[in-house]
């Protein structure tokens, strides 16, 4: 009974006051109430599981990340993945978390796979311990541009060096060619940047 009595006062009350209201401070309200809310670094995080080492991350190997991790919610994608983004994304582009390199202590490395039209690559990205980016790499996929197949298999072993093997096929063909195929390495040092590995 109380609260029907006081309603429609309360209504009034609010009315009033919202017409006091400076027009800068409800476009400010209004813009607080239509900011997505933040998502914490180390939520982030917990999408990527911690993989032991050696690990090959193979053109198919997404498929069993997939069925392992939780997929990543559209608030973290758009935080934290799409800036890291050169190209640009579409509704058939696919982000899929895959896994972090343990025991890097004094900063965070994870791998995502994205999946976009003719285009499939791994990233290696890593962050500071607050979330801010240090380095980021492509260290594998698979590419097309209509005539020739290029994938790039990564393999990181346990001392943070990364094997990359590169092969070219012609479309619809299965078989690479032995003359295209290419490899080199990468490092991933101790401060998380990712460089060209050198004897």
């Amino acid at each position: 009974m109380v609260f029907e009595q006081g309603g429609p006062r309360r209504r009034f009350f609010l009315e009033n006051v919202r017409k006091k209201l400076p027009d800068n401070q409800k476009q400010s309200n209004m813009e607080e109430t239509q900011k997505p809310p933040k998502v914490r670094f180390a939520h982030f995080l917990e999408k990527f599981p911690e993989v032991e080492l050696p690990v090959t991350l193979a053109e198919e190997a997404h498929h069993a990340f997939s069925l392992q991790n939780n997929p990543l919610p559209a608030l973290m994608i758009e935080q934290f993945i799409l800036p890291l983004e050169e190209q640009e994304v579409d509704d058939f582009t696919e982000f899929v978390p895959c896994m972090r390199i343990p025991e890097t202590h004094e900063f965070h490395a994870i791998i995502y796979w994205r999946a976009g039209l003719m285009n499939y690559q791994y990233t290696l990205a890593c962050f500071t311990k607050k979330g801010e980016l240090i380095d980021k790499r492509v260290i594998g996929g698979t590419f097309s541009d209509g005539d020739t197949l290029t994938t790039s298999v990564a393999t990181i072993d346990e001392d943070w060096v990364i094997y990359i093997v590169s092969g070219q096929a012609r479309s619809g063909q299965k078989d690479y060619d032995a003359s295209s195929s290419t490899a080199y390495k990468l490092e991933l040092l101790s401060e998380g940047r990712i460089v060209n590995f050198t004897e």
